[in-house]
């Protein structure tokens, strides 16, 4: 989610920054379990609008190769959990050690 460290919301009313600041906090999640990018096998997204989804997969694109893009699953939903918020992300990530 486009939440800081202290909780408050990055991107107000600004889909394209909360999408880029998601996939980082998503990139310090998955580092802190010893994952990559490349690790996601799944990815589920919900979105205020789906008709940001363009700007989504610009955004993914920035974060993931085109070669190793995993599956999807898009949702629009009425809202989320904190008002102000426009996307969600949740992934699912398998590491061989």
């Amino acid at each position: 989610m486009a939440l800081d460290p202290a909780g408050t919301l990055v991107g107000l009313d600004d889909f394209r920054e909360q999408a880029t600041y998601s996939f980082i906090n998503l990139g310090r999640a998955l580092e802190a379990s010893g994952a990559h990018y490349s690790d996601i096998v799944k990815l589920n997204y919900y979105l205020t609008d789906v008709s940001d989804i363009p700007v989504l997969r610009e955004v993914r694109d920035t974060f993931i190769a085109a070669d190793r893009r995993p599956a999807s699953t898009a949702v629009q939903v009425a809202a989320l959990f904190e008002a102000g918020l426009l996307i969600e992300i949740d992934a699912t990530a398998v590491v061989t050690h």
